[in-house]
């Protein structure tokens, strides 16, 4: 550490920013913009947060704020802290009493959701926040910190997130490098893209996505799509893999009659559809799946 990094840190301790009670910074006024360019106002770090997305569930306690969670959505299960607190419904379905009996200083939700204008509306704190790539879960990952009074965690998340992603490239040794990779979402079929989250780290890991950054993150394909691009490996979810063979032309693909298919956990599933702090685990799933892929092919 160098002397003016000291010198800074000491300072700031002697305003008293960061001696805190219960692990909670005792910052001044916060004011930032969130994803829906809303500005965030707050008077002093949040103690009572509403989480309405499993992500910035996860995000909050990656960042060492899990005790101030009091609520969330039903699908926010990790880590195993938030399994026991009230559920407040979901996306579509939030129970907005229950969420102002809660008496949060804070809720975070998804910009998709309709409910925060109603939220702002009831006279809470919302700020709106999504990822949907690497470099979006960067951004969410700094502005949550920042609002909990804690912005320094999150960079040095970030680099841990990091050297667990090269790690899970070492951990591959080469095995699947250049293989062309097709991630289904859901059977309908939805696919991660290139410029997903998903696709960002399977490029990092040395694959390559047979869909384009030009179709989005996550777009909807024409099934014939997945059977013109033939890829090498295929990775599903375990309910829907037994069925790939009965797709219409699948049978003859190259992945399915070399039994290059890596069927998804449902564990392993969570894991993959949340941009949040578990990027290194992500990695590491990926991983495996490519380790199905022979160095020569």
């Amino acid at each position: 550490m160098t002397a003016a990094r000291v010198w800074a840190l000491w300072w700031w301790m002697c305003l008293g920013v960061w001696a805190g009670v219960g692990g909670v910074a005792h910052a001044g006024p916060v004011r930032l913009v969130d994803d829906r360019g809303g500005v965030v106002t707050l008077s002093r770090p949040p103690v009572r947060i509403v989480s309405l997305l499993p992500s910035l569930t996860e995000t909050v306690c990656d960042l060492g704020a899990c005790e101030r969670i009091v609520a969330t959505d039903r699908w926010s299960n990790w880590p195993e802290r938030v399994r026991g607190l009230p559920k407040l419904g979901g996306l579509d379905d939030p129970n907005v009493e229950m969420i102002v009996a809660q008496r949060p200083d804070l809720v975070l939700v998804a910009p998709a959701s309709r409910l925060a204008q109603r939220l702002r509306g009831l006279g809470l704190t919302v700020a709106e926040f999504d990822a949907r790539d690497v470099h979006e879960m960067q951004r969410v990952m700094a502005h949550v910190a920042i609002l909990l009074g804690q912005p320094e965690r999150a960079a040095q998340r970030w680099t841990a997130l990091q050297a667990e992603i090269a790690s899970a490239k070492t951990l591959l040794g080469g095995r699947g490098s250049g293989a062309r990779v097709y991630f289904e979402v859901s059977s309908t079929p939805f696919a991660a893209g290139e410029s997903s989250f998903i696709g960002q780290l399977l490029t990092q890991l040395g694959a390559r996505n047979v869909v384009p950054a030009s179709l989005g993150p996550f777009p909807k394909l024409n099934p014939e799509f997945v059977v013109k691009a033939d890829p090498d490996l295929i990775m599903v979810s375990a309910q829907d893999a037994a069925s790939l063979a009965q797709r219409p032309g699948w049978a003859g693909m190259s992945a399915l009659r070399h039994r290059r298919v890596c069927a998804l956990s449902p564990v392993q599933v969570d894991v993959l559809a949340r941009p949040g702090p578990r990027l290194g685990q992500a990695a590491r799933v990926l991983a495996q799946c490519l380790s199905l892929v022979e160095r020569e092919r």
